[in-house]
């Protein structure tokens, strides 16, 4: 089985919430038709919304969904089906297989079926840095930031995927897509956000730590990151 992550753009004609509507309402048993599985959609509402502090992009515009899932081979001659259904769903998307590893699974709050889980799903989209080649960027990230990441935030789960290769053409050249969940406190508390509420000192502590861990394989400007509500189907 392979991964594949989709960067789904709405027309703009349509209305977020109607666009929002619609993916959740018909996407997934369209996917599963076409030979996907264990799908997953990442959209922003009015919830979401409230962190729009927490927002970073590398351009616009930011796409309005993302969409994951599984199927037996991502190759371009299987893929027929799944990149109609997606070609139909929006204006545009771009999509690659990626390499998951799950850091830390959803113990706390576990999804129910196409309802909206619990608190809210960071999507960040790293673009590895020139100065770092693959090998020490990945070791920089997985081998050394996955710790300062876990130690320092109140994420409740924590997925990274590596991306093996562009599946589309025009994707933007990420290296790495991450999904973090958080309580929803965390859209507008940094303190819950970085697990250290009522503790100014372990915030202070939290904080620089991240930054630092962050600047060593992240340049400032090339990152997405979006918050999002998220749905298992």
């Amino acid at each position: 089985m392979e991964k594949v992550i989709v960067a789904l753009w709405k027309a703009e004609s349509e209305s977020r919430d109607a666009f929002n509507a619609r993916l959740l309402a018909e996407l997934p048993a369209k996917l599963e038709a076409a030979g996907a599985s264990r799908v997953r959609i990442n959209a922003e509402d009015a919830i979401t919304d409230t962190g729009a502090m927490l927002r970073q992009t590398r351009g616009q515009p930011q796409h309005n969904a993302t969409i994951q899932f599984w199927m037996p081979s991502a190759n371009a001659i299987f893929r027929d089906k799944v990149d109609a259904v997606l070609k139909a769903a929006g204006a545009r998307f771009a999509a690659w297989l990626v390499l998951e590893s799950t850091i830390l699974p959803n113990k706390d709050h576990p999804p129910a079926t196409a309802t909206r889980n619990q608190g809210w799903a960071q999507m960040a989209f790293l673009t590895r840095p020139a100065r770092l080649n693959f090998e020490e960027w990945l070791a920089i990230w997985q081998d050394s930031h996955t710790r300062v990441a876990i130690d320092t935030q109140s994420n409740f789960e924590y997925v990274q995927n590596v991306v093996i290769r562009a599946l589309t053409p025009d994707a933007p050249p990420y290296a790495a897509i991450v999904e973090e969940c958080f309580p929803e406190a965390a859209l507008t508390d940094p303190f819950v956000f970085f697990d250290a509420v009522g503790d100014q000192n372990k915030f202070t502590a939290n904080l620089s730590a991240m930054m630092e861990s962050c600047n060593r394989f992240i340049d400032q400007g090339m990152i997405d990151v979006i918050p999002t509500s998220q749905y298992n189907f």
